[in-house]
């Protein structure tokens, strides 16, 4: 059974999306500051991470890049500031989905299957591709670069494994976001430029003459690639 680990500091909200979250299938674990679910983290290696941003200690910003620098398991950011300047924060240091206080119980649940899902959602039929000094096994669902495994989150993942799996076709932003991360994502397409920003950082030393991520103009984004043997 997949675990969500809620880290909310009101007992008010954590005891409704525990009931929530049960009655949908999931196991859940409370932590109630940004230090003790870093200390359970590891220990726990939760499926998906339901965030809030105001805590005691270290924050939800703190929280989310710690749980980045480690791996790409799924989080959903929870909180009453609905700037934004805020979610764009938050969708840019890796978080998977943004959810603004007060919020129905229903709705985060049908958040937190839509995040689960879309790992499967970029299926390819072979199981690597080559692309110079970058290797991706679909199979595995992991990225190498000169010999090393990458950190990408799994939103981002998806995306990239689509993009790979057609290299040298353009796709807007609607077509990526219906085709990769699914119809029922609601967020803004402004998601998807920064979904790119964040991958070509990470792949920032594949030289480009082997393969990159273009933006055309009017037009959309392209995996250019020379060879994907």
């Amino acid at each position: 059974m997949k675990t969500i680990m809620i880290v909310e500091d009101e007992p008010a909200i954590s005891r409704v999306l525990t009931a929530y979250i049960k009655k949908a299938g999931y196991e859940s674990v409370v932590c109630t500051s940004g230090n003790e679910a870093m200390e359970q983290f590891g220990t726990l290696q939760p499926s998906l991470v339901l965030l809030d941003v105001m805590l005691p200690g270290m924050n939800g910003w703190e929280v989310l890049r710690e749980i980045r620098s480690r791996n790409t398991c799924p989080v959903i950011m929870l909180t009453a500031r609905g700037d934004i300047s805020d979610r764009l924060m938050g969708l840019n240091d890796g978080a998977d989905d943004y959810i603004t206080k007060p919020f129905e119980p229903e709705e985060v649940v049908a958040r937190i299957h839509a995040v689960l899902r879309r790992p499967s959602q970029a299926l390819v039929t072979e199981n690597q591709k080559h692309f110079g000094s970058m290797r991706i096994d679909f199979k595995s669902r992991t990225v190498y670069l000169n010999g090393a495994s990458l950190s990408i989150t799994p939103r981002d993942l998806a995306l990239l494994l689509f993009l790979a799996e057609n290299p040298n076709q353009i796709f807007d932003r609607e077509q990526l976001i219906e085709r990769v991360w699914g119809m029922d994502y609601d967020g803004s397409d402004r998601a998807v430029d920064l979904a790119i920003k964040r991958l070509r950082k990470t792949l920032l030393h594949l030289p480009p003459e082997e393969a990159e991520i273009r933006t055309l103009r009017g037009t959309g984004y392209q995996f250019y690639a020379k060879s994907n043997a």
